[in-house]
Order: C-alpha cells, then sequence, then structure tokens
C-alpha cells in the first residue's frame, strides 16, 4: 500500500467515523424534538436501525476513552526467542525500545527504567524519535541514562529528531552511543557479533555501512523504519531492528493498522518477520505521535521487546527465528 493508500484508508475510517455521529446527533436531536413538541407515535428513536446507530456511537466514545486514559500506558513486554547457528555458546539479551516521543511529564518513561532494568538485558538499543518537544529533553535523557546494560547501549535517531530536534545533544550523558554509519564489535563468552546503525536521514548509505560486515558472524543492523528490509538481502544482516510504525498506533480488529507511514504499508506494520535470511523485528514504540498527532493508542500497545539469541542445537540449520 502506498502513501496515498494509507491516507486514503484513514480517510475513509474517518468519514465512516464522522457519519454515525452526524446520525446520532440527528436522532437525538430529532428526538428531544419530538419531545418537545409532544408528538404522537413513535419518534424513530428506538427503531432497530436506530438502536444499532446508539451501539456503535456508545461503542465509539467507549474505545476513544480506553486509548486515551488507558492502553497508552499499559506497556507490554514482548519476548522473542531467536537460534542462530553463528553462536556456540553465547546467550545474548537484547533490549530495544523505540519511538518514545516524550513529553515533559513522561508517565511512560518513569515506568520503564524499572522495566528495562528488572530484564538484566546485555546490550539496551534504541531505534529512534526521542521527544515531541525539546522541553522533553530533561526527562528522555534521565531515563536512558537510568537504564543498565551489562555489555552497552546503542542509539540511532528517527525521523521527529531530524526534522524536529535537529542540534540539540539528545544522548550526551545517558551512556548510549549513537551509530551513524557506524558498526561495533562485540563479543560475549567467546562468541563475536556486530551491531551496525544509521540515523534516519542517511537512509541511502545503507549498502556501505552493511557491506563491510564481516559474514560469517551475527549481525544486527539499526535503523528507525522497516523500509530498507526488501533491499538488504545481499549483505550479512541477522535481525534487523526497527520503529516507527507505532503498530498503526490506533488499529482495528481483523485488519491492524490503519496507517503505518511505511513505504511497504501494512506488510511490516508490526512484529516479528522472516524475510529472506533476515529477521525483521517492528517495535510497536512507548510514546504516541506529537505535533498534530491525538495521544491515543487502541490496540497497538506500547512495547518493549526483549530478545533472547542462543545457539542453534547441534546439527541444526544456520537459521534464526521460529
Amino acid at each position: 500500500m502506498t502513501f496515498i493508500g494509507q491516507f486514503v484508508s484513514l480517510g475513509i475510517f474517518l468519514i465512516i467515523v464522522l457519519a454515525v455521529y452526524i446520525k446520532e446527533g440527528l436522532l437525538i436531536s430529532g428526538f428531544i424534538l419530538h419531545k418537545l413538541r409532544r408528538r404522537e407515535g413513535a419518534s424513530g428513536f428506538f427503531t432497530k436501525k436506530a438502536i444499532a446507530v446508539h451501539i456503535l456511537a456508545v461503542t465509539g466514545i467507549l474505545c476513544f476513552l480506553y486509548g486515551i486514559f488507558i492502553e497508552p500506558h499499559w506497556i507490554e513486554v514482548k519476548r522473542i526467542e531467536l537460534d542462530t547457528g553463528k553462536f556456540t555458546h553465547a546467550v545474548l539479551r537484547i533490549v530495544q525500545i523505540s519511538d518514545l516521543h516524550t513529553d515533559p511529564k513522561g508517565i511512560n518513561e518513569k515506568k520503564l527504567i524499572g522495566m528495562v532494568n528488572s530484564l538484566d538485558p546485555d546490550i539496551i538499543v534504541f531505534t529512534g524519535d526521542t521527544m515531541n518537544t525539546p522541553k522533553a529533553l530533561p526527562v528522555f535523557k534521565s531515563t536512558l541514562k537510568s537504564l543498565k546494560a551489562n555489555i552497552g547501549k546503542f542509539a540511532v535517531n528517527g525521523n521527529f529528531d531530524y526534522w524536529y530536534l535537529r542540534g540539540l545533544d539528545l544522548f550526551g550523558g545517558t551512556g548510549f552511543l549513537v551509530l551513524d554509519g557506524e558498526t561495533v564489535r562485540i563479543s560475549k563468552d567467546g562468541d563475536i557479533f556486530f551491531i551496525s546503525g544509521l540515523n534516519f536521514e542517511h537512509k541511502r548509505y545503507w549498502l556501505d555501512l552493511l557491506r563491510k560486515v564481516p559474514r560469517g558472524y551475527y549481525s544486527i543492523f539499526l535503523y528507525h523504519t522497516p523500509d530498507l528490509i526488501e533491499d538488504i538481502g545481499g549483505v550479512n544482516v541477522d535481525l534487523y531492528l526497527a520503529g516507527h510504525t507505532h503498530g498503526g498506533q490506533v488499529a482495528l480488529p481483523f485488519y491492524g493498522a490503519i496507517i503505518t507511514l511505511s513505504k511497504h504499508g501494512k506488510r511490516y506494520e508490526a512484529g516479528e518477520y522472516k524475510v529472506g535470511r533476515t529477521v525483521l523485528y517492528v517495535n510497536r514504540g512507548l510514546g504516541t505521535e506529537g505535533k498534530a498527532g491525538i495521544r491515543v493508542r487502541f490496540l497497538a500497545r506500547p512495547e518493549v521487546t526483549v530478545f533472547d539469541i542462543r545457539p542453534a542445537l547441534a546439527g541444526a540449520k544456520d537459521e534464526i527465528g521460529r
């Protein structure tokens, strides 16, 4: 689905919602006028069709209240187990956080610190979109500084950081190393692996970065969006970690995300995907869209993802993912 197609879907959804509440308003006003004029007979307020409209309207209000006050702060810890023939001894735990979109109040950030630290991660990665406003910088940096990792903490920036927060020192003093066209070599229990990352605005340099990663070693790639997943088949990437989509932020039952702002549309809207030899994971993020966006989540809970990467069983194929 193209960007235009995504906005068309969003427009259709909003038109349907608007139509329901216009109809409900007409039914209510008709009922009131009927009573005020003391007319005899039915007002049409209790017909089967009218009752269906009432149910839809009430359900919509309840869903909206849930999406404003409950789900945005109901963080899910998602656990993913991966096997690789590129490890012989190490069991590597990575915690991914993404799309904090921190506001000055920092409600989710207060929960995040204890939640992440209790997971005892070897590596923490942040895959972009830091804050909704520069006023939240102290809360954002304090949160990231408080996160503890046994080996290291790594980050890339997102579109929000590039578009609205350029010039700010987003990660200084937090202990996070920003990977912008860089690869780091790390070892644990005798096994070597590589983590590479690109900032959002440097998308075009992905090949220059990833073709330098040696084959035969486990390779992790950090980029804010899932947009590069269908381009990287010829290089060594075992695990591609992204965010950006928010899982749609608002999703519908049996349909999923209405809009993802990814060039791939709904194809990689949230969760785990196997594309060639690469596992892509798209984190739903922790915050909600700032600027003109409504601070709401529905059927797209904020997420912290835990990856446990283990050696494959003897004789197993060199393949990760289940």
